[in-house]
């Protein structure tokens, strides 16, 4: 059984549709301002931000922290995971 995972906080879901029909406390218009937004990448033992290249063994540990090179400005995003 696949897991699916929010790209914005890391939520793990056992369905695509659970997953998107539920707001996400981590979305960037604000907290609980938008869904989860599925990431599409496969399941790994460390994720990697693609903006700065910091690693973390979760999603939601990487996204909890701001990247100093988000394309908004340091300090003004976090942390998104490559594919």
């Amino acid at each position: 059984m696949s897991n699916f995972y929010c790209e914005y906080c890391g939520t793990k879901s056992s369905s695509i549709s659970n997953l998107t029909a539920n707001s996400c406390s981590r979305h960037p218009l604000g907290s609980s301002k938008g869904k989860h937004k599925l990431y599409e990448g496969s399941e790994k033992t460390k994720y990697s931000c693609k903006y700065c290249g910091t690693s973390a063994s979760a999603i939601s540990s990487l996204t909890g922290n701001s990247c100093s090179r988000h394309p908004n400005g340091s300090g003004k995003g976090k942390h998104a995971p490559s594919l």
